[in-house]
């Protein structure tokens, strides 16, 4: 049997794994994530997965939630799984006696960029996902930025304002996960909606109780023309041009793509507001903004891209 690439992508909520090679992925196996038994479980669910493809594997890359201690091939205190510490390059290394690099999800992603998607040829661009928990992944001249453990652009910690009511999942308050990431966006419509109330269409879907508003249920109302989803939408969409204003402004990148569920899902609802309120934060000039060609698939191309090609 020939050998092939293995590709993980690691995430809050699913683990995506695929074979692949130099053109692209090929065999594909999806599952939610295992967070119930244990920090060992989540490697051993990544091994079982990868066996279950059948192929011989001669490299495996994974890009996965952070943060990462890269020196220790683990995730360290993510704020989107119930673990303190998961180790992912050890397990890997032990059950199928290969190379495993380990980068970032939002990293491996920029690389997937690079390599598959709409970065070919660029020297300068950032992906962003704007997921269940948000990040992101950057190449400045050519050369991938890792930071000393793995986490230099962890821009789902940027803080957006210090004195807000808003915890992010980290702990720390006002990060511009705390407002815009799918687990946190309910939080922040409730904050919202404090003085204004649920009115229309979204209140008929929540029954009035603003405890029932879910990220899901403020898009939906907000496509089917909602006022007050509107409202949120776009006030989320104002908070994301702020966050990806001072991406923009540190990096200074050709082409900005965006991917992650809440995007991929949401398109108009997510690009529109960026684009109508980012040009009052730049200072550099305003890089093409788009989302993914690669979909969902960003990270697995990704970790293909880093299984095949390291941290070029």
């Amino acid at each position: 049997m020939a050998s092939i690439h293995i590709a993980v992508d690691l995430g809050a909520t699913k683990v995506r794994v695929a074979a692949g090679d130099e053109e692209g992925l090929r065999l594909r196996i999806v599952e939610e994530t295992d967070r119930m038994h244990g920090p060992e479980s989540v490697a051993g669910q990544i091994i079982r997965m990868i066996k279950a493809l059948g192929v011989k594997v001669d490299a495996i890359g994974v890009g996965s939630v952070g943060p990462l201690n890269l020196s220790r091939g683990c995730i360290v205190k993510p704020p989107n799984l119930p673990f303190d510490e998961i180790s992912i390059v050890k397990p890997l290394e032990e059950a199928f006696d290969v190379e495993v690099r380990l980068l970032n999800d939002c990293s491996a992603a920029v690389l997937g960029e690079k390599h598959f998607g709409a970065g070919r040829g660029l020297e300068n661009l950032v992906y962003i996902t704007l997921s269940t928990g948000l990040g992101g992944g950057a190449i400045v001249d050519g050369h991938l930025l890792l930071g000393k453990d793995g986490n230099a652009v962890e821009i789902g910690h940027l803080t957006i304002d210090p004195d807000s009511e808003l915890t992010c999942g980290c702990g720390c308050r006002g990060h511009w996960e705390a407002y815009c990431s799918g687990r946190n966006i309910p939080n922040y419509a409730r904050l919202l909606l404090r003085d204004r109330g649920l009115s229309g269409l979204l209140s008929h879907l929540t029954g009035g109780d603003p405890e029932k508003l879910t990220t899901e249920l403020i898009f939906k109302a907000a496509k089917m023309g909602d006022e007050t989803a509107l409202w949120i939408t776009d006030r989320i969409g104002f908070v994301n041009a702020v966050g990806l204003a001072d991406v923009v402004n540190a990096y200074d990148p050709e082409l900005v793509t965006i991917g992650g569920s809440i995007a991929l899902r949401n398109p108009r609802l997510t690009l529109e507001p960026i684009e109508r309120y980012i040009d009052g934060y730049l200072i550099n000039r305003r890089p093409e903004i788009e989302l993914t060609p690669l979909g969902d698939e960003v990270v697995l191309y990704g970790a293909l891209a880093l299984s095949l090609w390291g941290f070029n």
